[in-house]
Protein backbone atom coordinates (compact mmCIF):
# COMPACT_ATOMS: atom_id res chain seq x y z
CA UNK A 1 0.00 0.00 0.00
CA UNK A 2 2.92 2.54 1.21
CA UNK A 3 4.53 2.06 -2.90
CA UNK A 4 0.76 2.95 -4.39
CA UNK A 5 0.66 5.62 -2.42
CA UNK A 6 4.03 6.53 -2.77
CA UNK A 7 3.32 6.49 -6.74
CA UNK A 8 -0.10 8.42 -6.43
CA UNK A 9 0.52 11.00 -3.45
CA UNK A 10 0.39 13.88 -5.53
CA UNK A 11 -2.04 12.57 -8.55
CA UNK A 12 -4.37 15.58 -6.97
CA UNK A 13 -1.99 18.45 -8.14
CA UNK A 14 -3.44 17.60 -11.91
CA UNK A 15 -6.81 19.67 -10.56
CA UNK A 16 -4.18 22.79 -9.52
CA UNK A 17 -3.35 25.41 -11.79
CA UNK A 18 0.59 25.16 -13.69
CA UNK A 19 1.25 28.11 -12.95
CA UNK A 20 0.56 27.67 -9.18
CA UNK A 21 2.81 24.60 -9.30
CA UNK A 22 5.54 26.43 -10.97
CA UNK A 23 5.82 29.48 -8.91
CA UNK A 24 8.65 31.06 -7.96
CA UNK A 25 7.74 33.49 -5.98
CA UNK A 26 5.98 33.64 -2.50
CA UNK A 27 2.49 32.26 -2.54
CA UNK A 28 -0.41 34.37 -0.92
CA UNK A 29 -2.64 32.75 1.33
CA UNK A 30 -5.44 31.59 -1.11
CA UNK A 31 -2.92 29.95 -3.66
CA UNK A 32 -1.59 28.23 -0.33
CA UNK A 33 -4.99 27.12 0.24
CA UNK A 34 -5.45 26.18 -2.91
CA UNK A 35 -2.07 23.99 -3.08
CA UNK A 36 -3.10 22.49 0.54
CA UNK A 37 -6.16 20.59 -1.88
CA UNK A 38 -4.16 18.22 -3.87
CA UNK A 39 -4.77 15.75 -1.34
CA UNK A 40 -8.64 16.27 -1.45
CA UNK A 41 -8.32 16.45 -5.39
CA UNK A 42 -6.38 13.14 -5.46
CA UNK A 43 -9.03 11.42 -2.97
CA UNK A 44 -11.76 12.27 -5.74
CA UNK A 45 -9.87 11.24 -8.64
CA UNK A 46 -9.78 7.19 -6.83
CA UNK A 47 -12.76 7.19 -5.45
CA UNK A 48 -14.14 5.36 -7.97
CA UNK A 49 -10.98 2.82 -8.16
CA UNK A 50 -12.16 -0.14 -5.60
CA UNK A 51 -8.62 -1.23 -5.28
CA UNK A 52 -7.27 1.60 -4.25
CA UNK A 53 -9.34 2.88 -1.10
CA UNK A 54 -6.48 1.81 1.26
CA UNK A 55 -3.98 4.01 -0.76
CA UNK A 56 -7.06 6.78 -1.47
CA UNK A 57 -7.12 7.54 2.88
CA UNK A 58 -3.23 7.50 3.08
CA UNK A 59 -3.08 9.93 0.35
CA UNK A 60 -5.80 12.08 1.67
CA UNK A 61 -3.84 11.81 4.98
CA UNK A 62 -0.04 12.63 3.49
CA UNK A 63 0.01 16.44 4.57
CA UNK A 64 -1.62 15.76 8.06
CA UNK A 65 0.79 16.17 10.84
CA UNK A 66 1.66 14.75 13.87
CA UNK A 67 0.50 17.28 16.24
CA UNK A 68 -3.04 17.49 14.65
CA UNK A 69 -2.03 20.58 12.98
CA UNK A 70 -1.61 19.47 8.91
CA UNK A 71 -3.81 19.43 6.34
CA UNK A 72 -6.51 19.35 4.74
CA UNK A 73 -8.59 17.92 7.73
CA UNK A 74 -6.18 18.61 10.96
CA UNK A 75 -6.28 14.95 11.72
CA UNK A 76 -4.46 14.30 15.13
CA UNK A 77 -1.89 11.20 15.16
CA UNK A 78 -4.12 8.48 16.77
CA UNK A 79 -6.88 8.64 13.32
CA UNK A 80 -3.75 9.27 10.95
CA UNK A 81 -3.14 5.75 8.94
CA UNK A 82 0.81 4.49 9.83
CA UNK A 83 1.52 4.14 6.56
CA UNK A 84 0.41 8.19 5.94
CA UNK A 85 2.92 8.53 9.08
CA UNK A 86 5.57 7.02 6.94
CA UNK A 87 4.49 9.04 3.44
CA UNK A 88 4.65 12.16 5.41
CA UNK A 89 8.16 11.54 6.39
CA UNK A 90 9.51 10.01 3.15
CA UNK A 91 7.29 12.71 0.49
CA UNK A 92 8.91 15.94 2.99
CA UNK A 93 12.39 14.11 3.12
CA UNK A 94 11.97 14.11 -0.96
CA UNK A 95 10.54 17.41 -1.41
CA UNK A 96 13.33 18.98 0.62
CA UNK A 97 16.16 16.87 -1.15
CA UNK A 98 14.72 18.19 -4.81
CA UNK A 99 15.04 21.63 -6.05
CA UNK A 100 11.78 23.35 -6.03
CA UNK A 101 10.99 26.47 -8.95
CA UNK A 102 11.77 28.45 -5.61
CA UNK A 103 14.25 27.54 -3.71
CA UNK A 104 17.56 24.58 -4.56
CA UNK A 105 17.51 21.24 -3.15
CA UNK A 106 18.80 21.28 0.49
CA UNK A 107 21.62 18.54 1.33
CA UNK A 108 20.52 15.56 2.67
CA UNK A 109 22.09 15.82 6.00
CA UNK A 110 20.03 19.18 6.38
CA UNK A 111 16.88 17.39 5.27
CA UNK A 112 17.21 14.50 7.67
CA UNK A 113 18.19 17.32 10.40
CA UNK A 114 14.82 18.84 9.75
CA UNK A 115 13.41 15.69 10.13
CA UNK A 116 14.38 15.31 13.61
CA UNK A 117 13.62 18.65 14.30
CA UNK A 118 10.24 18.44 13.78
CA UNK A 119 9.66 15.17 15.05
CA UNK A 120 6.55 14.96 17.42
CA UNK A 121 5.47 18.12 15.95
CA UNK A 122 5.09 17.36 12.41
CA UNK A 123 6.40 14.11 11.86
CA UNK A 124 6.03 10.87 14.09
CA UNK A 125 8.61 10.51 16.25
CA UNK A 126 8.76 7.06 16.40
CA UNK A 127 9.24 6.76 12.89
CA UNK A 128 11.93 9.26 12.12
CA UNK A 129 14.65 7.72 13.90
CA UNK A 130 13.47 4.76 11.66
CA UNK A 131 14.24 6.38 8.20
CA UNK A 132 17.34 8.19 9.43
CA UNK A 133 18.82 4.76 10.09
CA UNK A 134 18.24 4.06 6.26
CA UNK A 135 19.81 7.02 5.15
CA UNK A 136 22.71 6.16 7.80
CA UNK A 137 22.79 2.23 6.32
CA UNK A 138 22.83 3.85 2.70
CA UNK A 139 19.53 2.07 1.55
CA UNK A 140 18.52 5.29 -0.41
CA UNK A 141 21.62 5.55 -1.77
CA UNK A 142 23.29 8.07 -0.74
CA UNK A 143 26.93 7.36 0.99
CA UNK A 144 27.52 8.00 4.87
CA UNK A 145 30.90 8.28 6.26
CA UNK A 146 29.89 6.16 9.58
CA UNK A 147 33.84 5.86 10.51
CA UNK A 148 33.17 8.09 13.55
CA UNK A 149 29.68 6.74 14.53
CA UNK A 150 28.66 6.49 17.92
CA UNK A 151 28.03 2.76 19.00
CA UNK A 152 24.94 3.37 20.58
CA UNK A 153 22.12 2.36 17.59
CA UNK A 154 19.88 5.13 16.77
CA UNK A 155 16.74 3.67 18.14
CA UNK A 156 18.61 4.16 21.61
CA UNK A 157 19.78 7.84 20.96
CA UNK A 158 17.47 10.89 21.96
CA UNK A 159 15.42 12.08 19.12
CA UNK A 160 15.49 15.01 18.44
CA UNK A 161 19.47 16.46 18.41
CA UNK A 162 21.29 17.70 15.86
CA UNK A 163 22.83 15.26 12.92
CA UNK A 164 25.90 15.70 13.95
CA UNK A 165 25.51 14.49 17.28
CA UNK A 166 24.65 10.93 15.44
CA UNK A 167 27.82 11.35 13.65
CA UNK A 168 26.43 10.76 10.66
CA UNK A 169 28.14 12.59 7.66
CA UNK A 170 26.10 12.42 4.46
CA UNK A 171 27.14 13.42 0.96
Amino acid sequence: MIERAAILHDIGKIGIDLNLLHKEGKLSPEEIHDLQQHPVIGMRILEPIDFLQDVRICIGQHHERYDGRGYPNRIPAGELLLESRILAIADAFDAMTSDRPYRKALPVEAAAKELIDHAGAQFDPELVPHFIELIESGTFGFSCDKSDMEETPMRERRKVVPLSDYGIRIG
